[in-house]
């Protein structure tokens, strides 16, 4: 068991195989204190309210419904909207330029009426963008959410980093922060604001190095935090305080 506290601000806890009574031990073991868990769909945001209902104490949820499903925004709007009121955010959603499983203009809809649902809940949004910075930043200028806006997996360039920091927003960083061909991340890391900085597994996903073959999952998170630790010339136990105090400052801690 370490003294130092992490928390993982993105970790579809239900896409994991294992056992979440394991997952979250294993975790807890590597320091991880909690997880927020997002949904995509109204399927799994009820998975996430469950599993938070379970592990009360190390599991907080969010309701939302993912860019690849935006053609289903319109059957599931206000069973999401009803689930968000629950939940501690609304997310994950955005917009996803890169696969287009859904078309733009479905996606910006979607995007757009979650961004107005988070308003009108007054809770924090868990933001999905990829190949998709112009638009993502555009509608998040509008809606002026600061840094209730979490751009969840942050994949953009030096460029992007400071353009959408100074919206106020909050960034969270995964996995690619250690990859080799991640040098262009890691430049960018270096303008995000400590203060609006979080860190996020993407369980099951993008798994840091050097276990990039396995199965990613929250006992895995310092991995990423000593990337960051190193891009911004500074210790692991300071990465893990300030990126933990802002994780619980945009979504709360579990009760």
């Amino acid at each position: 068991m370490t003294d130092t506290s992490w928390v993982d601000s993105h970790c579809h806890l239900y896409l994991h195989p294992d056992d979440p009574s394991a997952v979250l031990e294993r975790a807890a073991v590597r320091g991880v204190r909690w997880v927020m868990c997002p949904g995509v769909d109204i399927a799994s945001s009820k998975q996430a309210r469950a599993l938070a209902a379970a592990f009360p104490e190390t599991v907080r949820w969010s309701a939302g419904l993912h860019p690849h499903e935006a053609n289903r925004w319109s059957t599931e709007a206000d069973d999401l909207a009803d689930l968000a009121a629950e939940a501690a955010a609304v997310g994950e959603c955005g917009l996803d330029f890169y696969r287009n499983l859904a078309p733009r203009d479905a996606q910006i809809v979607a995007f757009r009426a979650q961004l107005e649902l988070a308003a009108t809940l007054d809770k924090p949004i868990i933001v999905h963008c990829r190949d998709a910075f112009a638009d993502v930043h555009d509608l998040l200028e509008a809606a002026a959410f600061g840094e209730r806006a979490v751009l969840h997996c942050w994949t953009g360039g030096a460029r992007w980093t400071k353009r959408f920091a100074a919206l106020g927003v909050t960034f969270s960083f995964a996995g690619p922060l250690t990859y080799p061909t991640g040098e262009t991340l890691r430049l960018a890391a270096v303008h995000a604001p400590p203060e609006r900085t979080m860190l996020e597994t993407d369980t099951p996903y993008l798994t840091p190095e050097p276990h990039r073959a396995d199965r990613n999952e929250p006992a895995l998170l310092p991995l990423t935090g000593a990337a960051l630790a190193d891009v911004w010339g500074t210790d692991l136990a300071a990465v893990a305080a300030s990126t933990a105090a802002v994780a619980t400052r945009i979504f709360g801690a579990p009760q």
